[in-house]
Order: structure tokens, then sequence, then C-alpha cells
């Protein structure tokens, strides 16, 4: 790498439940040139908890984005300015020094680097072994930018459609492969991922096998089935041992 100053992508629309854990994650395991946020209009505290970072640290940049998750990642990877570039979500906490780990993976043909990300309140280590397994075989089907680290030149002339709200991430994986580089999933780094209470519930499994058959790839939708199997089956298991604690 040419420099280890790098540019950090973060999207967010109303994301004060855990953007400033996020942000303190960022600047204290990146070695951050700009952190670049590209909000979708939020109505929440997330605007002020941007403007409070921008004031501490004067690297912030502050965009705005109406569309989709994808329209907002093409915003974000065209404001880059580094040869490589970190997307991060606004819901994660990034592990103890995850750029100097990540960095490790960095060969000439290595387009991206992604940290598997590891769902907060796991606490059996046996489901988090089969968690961790599972996580990282959706990955090479569909990628992720949970904690995502690219190399720029892999993503240039990248026109991610505007109507892709899911499955951006799997176009811009398609992409970097496609360019002749390979995408690595790893288990270290990792990012420790604080999903919304929607998630579990039966609502929030089922939306996530209507967005799956909405805009998955049909080649590879036994396999997303089976692997999302598992996400369900643990949202059940998560349920019911919480049910069992009250």
């Amino acid at each position: 790498m040419k420099t280890d100053r790098t540019d950090v992508v973060v999207l967010t629309k109303n994301s004060e439940r855990l953007l400033g854990s996020c942000f303190d994650s960022i600047f204290a395991n990146v070695p951050v040139n700009r952190l670049i946020v590209v909000d979708g209009c939020s109505t929440d505290s997330t605007r002020s908890i941007v403007r409070t970072y921008a004031e501490k640290y004067g690297n912030v940049v502050l965009l705005e984005d109406d569309g989709t998750r994808g329209s907002a990642r093409l915003k974000g990877i065209r404001e880059v300015e580094t040869d490589w570039f970190v997307f991060v979500d606004s819901d994660v906490i990034l592990c103890t020094d995850w750029f100097g780990k990540a960095k490790r993976y960095v060969e000439k043909d290595v387009g991206g680097i992604w940290g598997t990300e590891v769902w907060a309140g796991i606490r059996n280590p046996e489901v988090l072994k089969l968690f961790l397994i599972v996580t990282r075989r959706i990955f090479e089907l569909r990628g992720g930018t949970h904690d995502l680290l690219v190399r720029s030149e892999a993503v240039k002339g990248i026109d991610i459609p505007r109507n892709l709200h899911v499955f951006e991430d799997a176009y811009i994986k398609d992409w970097i492969e496609k360019k002749g580089y390979r995408v690595v999933p790893t288990y270290v780094p990792f990012c420790l991922h604080h999903r919304p209470k929607s998630v579990w519930t039966v609502r929030g499994s089922r939306d996530l096998v209507i967005e799956t058959l909405r805009y998955g790839s049909l080649r590879k939708m036994p396999n997303y089935f089976l692997a999302y199997g598992f996400y369900t089956l643990y949202v059940g298991y998560r349920m019911f041992t919480e049910r069992r604690r009250k």
C-alpha cells in the first residue's frame, strides 16, 4: 500500500443508536484519511453526531443521498481519494487493530478484504463456531460490506444500479472479481454487528427471505436458502433463550 492513510465510507440513515460507538471504533482502529458519511436524509440525531465528530477530527465529509444503498455506496466510492478505502456499516464495532490485521492480506491480486461479522449477543461457543462458518459461506456467495477494505482501482468505473437497496454488496464483490482481483474473507479481523431489534423477530426473518427472493441471483438461490436457513434457526434460538431468561 502506498500509504496507510485510508478513506472510510459509512452509510447512515437514522443511525443514532450506535453511530458514536461505531465512529469511535473507526478512529481507534483505522488510520483515517477522511471519514465519508453518506446520509439518507436522517430525521433523528445522526447528522448532529456526524457534526460533532467533524468538529473533533476535522476530516469528516457529510454527503446526502435520498436513494438506495446502491446509489449511496456509489456516491461514497466516487468521493474516495486514497488507494484503498474501507466500508464500515453504521451499526458495527471494529475489533482492535482492525486495519493492521486486514492489511496483512494485501497482495497484488487482492481487490478486497472482508472481516467476518459476529452478531452481538452470541454467547454459546458452539453456536459461535457454526455461525462463523455459515457467515463466511454467505460472504462467498454474495459479498458483504460490514467491514470491507477495498482497493480503489478494483472498483474504478463501477456503476452500481440505482435500484439495488439490497445485494449491492454482491454487485461490488462480483465487479471486483470480474476485474481480475480476489476478494479475501477472513476470521481476523472481524467486526461486532449490533443488529437492530427488528431482526430478532419472525417478521425480520421473513423480510430477509423476501429480499433474497426479490434481489438474489437465481443461480445461487438454493445456496442462499441453505445459508439463511441457519440465520432463521438462530433467530428462533435467540428468541427462545431470551424468553427463558425472563
